[in-house]
């Protein structure tokens, strides 16, 4: 990516705004410290990847607001990357939690909460049959190994760029030659994950049939949108092809909405009909609590009671014993039925179209050559002239340094956003100040950053 700006002015101004964090946190420093029989200092070692000098501490997060150990209140446009897509600690939730503690955690067994969300899930996303786990990697696992089973074949096909969790099968790129490779950061893999797996690029059809040409693949898993890697949109018609090809090629379509349903009510795929054969949705499906959810087509559950019917008794890889607990259900209900509603949807998504706008007005008004998308409650601003189409731009685009001073300069302020990438989401208690304050935060780095 061509610099807009001076490296050497992009680290000098990092580092002082390391010594300003530093400066403001003593109390976060001194747990950082004590913290050594944790790895890395976390209790999940890519809560490093803030970019701070050392982590933050929160203390307690409501609504749109968290509030860290030395008493400093943030505007979270992060919302745990999703996990609390609509707020933290949602009233009806924690009355939930409250209510449902006093009777219970987990009994392997279900509870009548359980017919409810099941209902609910159909109605809302057009797919008759469901299956609780308790993270979108588990379900996507899930999903994955009933592909198989359902098919017999033993290919997946995932887009470049893309993110189902930590499932082995998904954490692939292609590489200059177009061959499936592992990641290069991931640890500890030994099997050739390019055997059962097809990388092909987003928005490329031509691609997606070469890669089904031999028949071998039981499915396609993708998300609507590319969302961890930046922003990648579908093209026009792109997703309604995918969905025919599958079909041409017998092959599962699996759309992962872990993040799109930022999108609505109903997420990316009810919003443009898109009629997967299995759809995955972890994170905000329990307010924040550690719950995912699977559903499928009347067609491939019917071939699963088959598929569980003939075969003998024995573990079937999927599910865990904490899976569809009591407590997460109850939770789950909650939130489906009072805080992830219709109502929600009207307030976020047109509040994050407001911060799309200011930011593409504050980049017109520096002149400077990056782009803003928006799925819904979600949006990212990328340093490049106009919306990737590919995995490979999206990564092209990226300028790790400049990422870290803009989040590290806007959390000094009071503001976050997600770590890993230029991500930002609303949620219903985010005030119109705080939209003002992010993008007068960014305003104040560029100002910086020009000297």
């Amino acid at each position: 990516m061509p610099q807009v700006f001076s490296p050497a002015r992009v680290a000098a101004l990092t580092e002082r705004a390391r010594a300003d964090y530093i400066a403001q946190r003593p109390r976060s420093a001194a747990l950082a410290a004590g913290s050594g029989h944790l790895l890395s200092g976390v209790p999940m070692h890519w809560m490093r990847d803030w970019g701070t000098p050392f982590p933050l501490y929160i203390d307690h997060a409501q609504g749109a607001q968290c509030v860290d150990v030395d008493g400093h209140v943030y505007t979270d446009f992060c919302l745990g990357d999703t996990g609390a897509m609509f707020g933290h600690s949602p009233a009806p939730v924690a009355a939930a939690i409250a209510e449902r503690a006093a009777r219970g955690y987990s009994c392997m067994l279900p509870g009548a909460d359980a017919n409810w969300v099941g209902a609910h899930l159909a109605e809302r996303f057009g797919l008759p049959v469901w299956q609780i786990a308790t993270t979108a990697t588990d379900a996507n696992r899930f999903v994955l190994r009933w592909a198989r089973g359902l098919t017999g074949r033993p290919v997946v096909v995932v887009f470049d760029g893309c993110y189902h969790g930590t499932v082995d099968d998904t954490l692939v790129r292609q590489d200059a030659d177009g061959r499936t490779v592992a990641r290069s950061g991931l640890v500890g893999q030994v099997a050739d994950l390019g055997q059962y797996t097809r990388v092909v690029p987003f928005n490329d059809l031509a691609a997606l049939h070469a890669a089904q040409a031999p028949g071998d693949v039981a499915c396609v898993l993708t998300e609507p949108a590319l969302t961890n890697i930046g922003m990648v949109l579908p093209a026009e018609s792109f997703l309604a092809g995918v969905r025919q090809l599958t079909r041409q090629h017998g092959a599962l379509l699996v759309i992962d909405e872990t993040h799109t349903i930022s999108t609505g009510y109903a997420g990316y795929s009810g919003q443009i009909g898109l009629e997967p054969d299995m759809l995955v949705l972890g994170k905000p499906i329990a307010g924040g609590l550690p719950a995912a959810v699977y559903g499928m087509s009347a067609e491939v559950a019917a071939r699963a009671e088959a598929l569980l019917a003939s075969k003998p008794d024995g573990h079937s890889g999927m599910g865990t014993t904490l899976s569809a607990n009591l407590f997460t259900l109850a939770a789950m209900r909650a939130n489906l039925e009072q805080v992830m509603t219709r109502e929600a949807y009207a307030l976020t998504t047109p509040r994050a179209a407001r911060l799309a706008d200011a930011l593409r007005a504050l980049f017109a008004r520096h002149r400077l050559p990056w782009c803003v998308t928006q799925i819904g409650a979600r949006c990212e601003f990328q340093f490049c002239p106009t919306p990737p189409r590919t995995g490979a731009e999206a990564e092209a685009a990226m300028d790790h340094a400049l990422e870290r001073l803009i989040h590290l300069s806007l959390l000094n302020q009071g503001v976050l956003i997600t770590p890993f990438h230029n991500m930002m989401l609303v949620c219903p208690d985010t005030p119109e100040t705080a939209i003002t304050a992010l993008v007068d935060g960014v305003e104040a780095v560029l100002e910086a950053l020009r000297g």
